[in-house]
């Protein structure tokens, strides 16, 4: 997968020149005191302590989202910040990193501050680019579906997909979600039960979660879908993915700046 990407985010000063504090922060305090940027796609977000990830990088990431998510998007809040931690029920997050911090610290932490969401991402806990922006994207996608759902062109097709056979899935979640919805189910007296609807939903969700990540991380990045794979499951086949991924797109065209392709390595 190839793209090319372009900065249009306006821009702030970089965060590693921030004056930081010098203990870890409440998620609350961050955000009453850190201004949050809406860049040009309607994404609102903002960097906070060492989370060394340069300003034009973080710009071109959020950017990636498109322009048409946005309006579902308009009370979440993403705070990319080194490390974010949870104590009982306070988030706390750290302006930089250490080991100690690192191994209480999660990947992203959902904060409601009065009327907006906001999703807090630890940069540091991720040891590239790809893992942060796919860390962020899956939070997109999940919070997009919270919000608005999965459009039903895109649940008939990924359901065609999965009573056709199709091979593999694009996550543990998918996975196991597909396998209870498409396996026959049978009463205690024998007889065929009605199918497990709730499955299925939880399928579509997921698949869809899933895909809209894949696709904004296409955006973002030229990457090798094999790097997706994990061992717990078959990665969705190749050509059922881009099937899925061209429909995605033509629903979230991709913002100005930015490439969609799909590259098939050729054998030999």
């Amino acid at each position: 997968m190839s793209t090319q990407v372009q900065s249009t985010s306006q821009s702030s000063a970089d965060p590693s020149s921030q004056v930081l504090p010098p203990g870890p922060w409440s998620a609350d305090k961050v955000a009453a005191n850190i201004p949050a940027l809406q860049a040009p796609n309607g994404v609102h977000y903002a960097a906070w302590g060492e989370v060394r990830v340069p300003q034009p990088e973080l710009e071109r990431l959020v950017g990636a989202v498109p322009g048409a998510l946005a309006p579902a998007l308009g009370k979440r809040y993403y705070y990319f910040v080194p490390l974010i931690m949870v104590e009982g029920d306070h988030s706390i997050a750290a302006p930089n990193y250490s080991v100690e911090l690192g191994d209480r610290a999660v990947c992203h932490r959902n904060v409601s501050l009065g009327s907006i969401e906001a999703v807090f991402i630890s940069t540091r806990l991720v040891e590239d680019r790809f893992g942060l922006a796919f860390e962020f994207f899956i939070n997109v996608a999940h919070n997009f579906v919270d919000a608005v759902g999965v459009p039903e062109s895109f649940a008939d097709l990924t359901w065609s997909q999965a009573q056709s056979g199709v091979r593999g899935e694009t996550s543990q979640d998918a996975w196991e979600a597909r396998r209870r919805a498409v396996e026959p189910i049978t009463s205690s007296d024998g007889k065929p039960a009605p199918p497990d609807e709730r499955a299925r939903k939880n399928y579509e969700e997921s698949a869809f979660s899933d895909t809209l990540a894949i696709y904004m991380l296409s955006l973002a990045l030229d990457f090798d879908y094999h790097d997706l794979r994990e061992r717990e499951y078959p990665l969705l086949a190749a050509p059922a993915l881009a099937e899925r991924l061209r429909h995605v797109a033509s629903l979230f065209p991709a913002n100005d700046g930015y490439e969609f392709q799909i590259l098939y390595r050729r054998k030999g």
